[in-house]
């Protein structure tokens, strides 16, 4: 009881000893909060995406299964796509474990009668429920055979979709060309396998529209181990298997080597393209907080200094050095629980803005982002090391008090080595920011070889294959639109992300290749309603049909043809349904960005949207219409009105933009480097605080050095140089160690750059610059503090 009383005695005490300086204290909180609400929001980041379990029985059996060796664009990857026919021949081979099939996460379109909205949409092993242990709110879960068209709600979709209404069950919905009853709704909690992404509608694997294609990876494989299973056994089976399917299909496959990795927490693809960028994050994170706690810990030691004496007559009346150090320890305590607490309220509000800007807002990430048992131990354990960091200097100051020697007003050490510490971590994160902002910068004015200005792309879906004739209608339309200069339709836009590629090209009869080529059915005049410069030969008429005619870019040309024209030359597929099928070359246009602005512009043959066969097209497409506005979204309503206007069967799901989807493409970027500016600010601004206080201080303790050698006729320059020699060469010495840790740290986040190199000197100027401008603006007012020191007045003093 004696060691509470004296606990909240000196609560109480370090409170009014920070309410005496309000604006100092108050300082101190926010500078820290931000460090700290940073700190915890970027953990909450992480954990969600990264860390958290999924929500199914024994989360920590599941692995996921990859293939190594398996050959990307004539280079060998380890994937994790697996076609379905294959993973249902593996199955006996993984026993006595589950093996399950779960399908990429798909955002489509779904009907209820004549309601129609998007979802997002997993097809699944019926295995799964049972393995993961997962049971019904509501109804009942489709079987493990899991043919039949049956569907299952996630109750978090169920509960924002229908109200938890649960006469749902037996309801029909529509997805593509086939109708599901809905069989039941998932108990709360689980909402699919891709962290990021929460699945809304659980469909049986074979009824996926690749489940019969042996050459489709479009599967993820899951094995789920029983309690008590070791995992080398089952990893050995499997890859026998693999290696025997393999064997007796020949080819690159031999190369491909089977992998078996921990998956509690799930895989998906946005783990995989921000697991680094987070761990960026998470070290800038780290410096800011580091930053801000040198700064406060030398603000402590000056206190510390500034109560020395007082200290050491407590010492001197019996008073226990145990007992002053924690009086000091408890006010840095105070200092790091408020801070927490203002940041944790920024934690809570920032973590949900900046997933908010992870993709488009159309299909926007959802994470959850609850504060569970790591997030508390996180914020709990970050209060704790920011206490000790706080309170372990002055503690240990007040710890070696003695009397004699405090009389002496000897100045708190180790101060500069702070400042060298606050310098370097200041110029790493100016340095690192600078990288990323001008990989933005790079990224963002890419030349993309086509016009991304005026374009509005409106995906349409349709039942069925519709007629050319029907398309060209539709076109015809939309080009009577008011506003409308010019009207195409593709299979889909460029730099959507989707794209179908081939790689058994055979050119004027030769032996088919193993190099990709990408394909795009367009209709005439897709070529120049994109502005896409047409260099030789002609646009596609309205006879052309595919296979038939074929436009090529530029790649294309270097590929095939090493640069030649190849205008009249053929080439034609060799396997698959695109055996046979030949093309001659009518034109060729200048290499334009196909899917990603980080992906070299790849060979692309761009083919008749209408064939030659009595199928018709694909179900679905995409018109493309280019407007006089500088806005085309103010057409969007119109347009949109008036495709169905032609035939009910168009149905128009999404209207974007060229631009959004050109922006899309750097959103990763676009957050690391929005983020990457807000931690320079905010480093840029604690460190010129941090030397501020400092360069105060010492001129302070030194105000009876500086009027002496004011009174002994020592100019203004050399005051100048007195005071801030040491600290200026703390301060290089800090930036030379910042740059160092700079160009190290660069070579581990090569992959998130792009065009930048470190050793640019641009990359070297800013910071540099941006540092010494920051320094001096922090030691102005301590060289005019010191200059205005009254050595006379020092003189009758003493």
């Amino acid at each position: 009881m004696n060691w509470l009383d004296s606990l909240r005695a000196d609560a109480v005490f370090g409170w009014r000893q920070l309410s005496k300086r309000k604006v100092t204290s108050a300082a101190a909180i926010v500078s820290l909060a931000l460090a700290m609400g940073a700190s915890i929001a970027a953990f909450r980041l992480i954990d969600a995406l990264l860390l958290r379990p999924l929500p199914v029985a024994g989360a920590d059996r599941l692995y996921a299964l990859s293939r190594k060796g398996f050959i990307v664009q004539g280079r060998p990857a380890t994937v994790d796509g697996w076609e379905y026919p294959l993973l249902r021949d593996l199955r006996a081979a993984a026993s006595p474990a589950e093996l399950i099939a779960i399908s990429y996460a798909e955002h489509a379109e779904v009907a209820y009668g004549s309601e129609i909205e998007k979802a997002h949409v997993q097809y699944v092993s019926g295995g799964m429920f049972g393995s993961f242990g997962l049971k019904p709110a509501v109804g009942s879960l489709f079987d493990p055979a899991g043919a039949r068209p049956f569907a299952v709600l996630s109750h978090d979709y169920w509960t924002r979709r229908f109200g938890a209404d649960r006469s749902v069950v037996g309801r029909a919905l529509r997805l593509g060309g086939s109708v599901y009853e809905i069989a039941g709704v998932l108990a709360p909690g689980f909402t699919g396998t891709e962290p990021g992404t929460m699945v809304d509608i659980f469909l049986p694997a074979p009824m996926h529209w690749g489940a019969s294609h042996d050459d489709w990876s479009v599967f993820r494989a899951f094995v789920h181990l029983p309690a008590g299973a070791a995992v080398a056994p089952i990893r050995d089976r499997l890859s026998a298997a693999l290696l025997d399917r393999n064997e007796r299909r020949g080819g690159d496959s031999l190369n491909q080597r089977l992998a078996m990795e921990p998956a509690a927490a799930g895989i998906s693809g946005m783990q995989s393209a921000y697991r680094l960028s987070l761990a960026a994050l998470a070290v800038l994170v780290a410096l800011v907080l580091a930053i801000a706690c040198a700064n406060l810990a030398n603000l402590m030691a000056a206190r510390a200094a500034a109560r020395e004496r007082e200290m050491a007559l407590r010492v001197s009346m019996g008073a226990s050095r145990w007992r002053l150090a924690q009086l000091v320890g408890v006010e840095g305590a105070l200092l790091a629980i408020a801070a927490a607490s203002l940041g944790a309220v920024l934690a809570w509000w920032s973590a949900p803005f900046v997933a908010g800007r992870i993709s488009p807002p159309e299909n926007p990430v959802r994470l959850n982002l609850t504060a569970d048992g790591r997030v508390i131990a996180f914020g709990f354990g970050l209060v704790f090391f920011v206490t000790l960091l706080l309170g372990m200097r002055p503690a240990a100051r007040v710890w070696n008090t003695r009397l004699i020697e405090t009389l002496s007003r000897r100045p708190p050490r180790g101060m500069g080595m702070l400042i060298a510490m606050q310098t370097a971590l200041c110029f790493l994160v100016l340095f690192v920011a600078s990288m990323f902002v001008s990989t933005f910068e790079r990224l963002s004015h890419q030349h993309t070889g086509f016009s991304v200005e005026r374009i509005l792309n409106l995906d349409v879906a349709t039942e069925k294959n519709q007629p050319a004739a029907v398309w060209n209608e539709a076109a015809n339309r939309l080009r009577g639109v008011p506003g409308v200069e010019a009207a195409a339709y593709a299979d889909w836009p460029l730099m959507d992300g989707y794209g179908f590629k081939f790689n058994a090209i055979s050119v004027n009869g030769a032996p088919a290749g193993k190099a990709l080529t990408w394909f795009l059915n367009v209709s005439p005049g897709w070529i120049e309603t994109m502005k896409i410069p047409l260099i030789d030969g002609r646009d596609f008429r309205d006879h052309d049909l595919s296979p038939g005619a074929a436009i090529v870019n530029q790649a294309f040309a270097r590929q095939y043809f090493d640069g030649a024209n190849p205008i009249g030359k053929w080439f034609e597929g060799t396997s698959g349904y695109m055996r046979g099928q030949r093309f001659t070359i009518v034109g060729l246009v200048a290499d334009a960005r196909y899917r990603y602005l980080r992906e070299e512009v790849p060979p692309v043959a761009y083919t008749p949207f209408h064939r030659l066969d009595a199928k018709g097209t694909m179900p679905g497409g995409t018109f493309v219409v280019r407007t006089s506005s500088s806005d085309p979204s103010v057409l969007a309503p119109v347009l949109r009105h008036e495709i169905p206007a032609v035939r009910p069967e168009f149905r128009v799901r999404t209207v974007r933009t060229q631009r959004e989807l050109s922006d899309a493409q750097t959103i990763r970027e676009r957050l690391i480097a929005m983020l990457a500016l807000f931690f320079a600010a905010i480093a840029l601004l604690l460190a010129g605080i941090g030397l501020y206080g400092v360069l105060d201080h010492s001129v302070v303790q030194r105000r009876r050095e500086i009027g002496i050698r004011m009174a002994l006729g020592a100019r203004g320059a050399h005051i100048a140089r007195v005071v801030t020699a040491r600290i200026a060469a703390m301060v290089l010495a800090g930036a030379l160690g910042g740059l160092v840790l700079g160009l190290t740290l660069a070579g581990y986040l090569r992959t998130l750059l792009y065009g930048v190199h470190p050793t640019d000197p641009a990359m070297l100027a800013i910071p540099s610059i941006t540092v010494a401008a920051a320094v001096i603006a922090a030691a102005i007012p301590g060289v005019l503090r010191a200059l205005r020191i009254d050595p006379a007045a020092m003189l009758r003093a003493e």
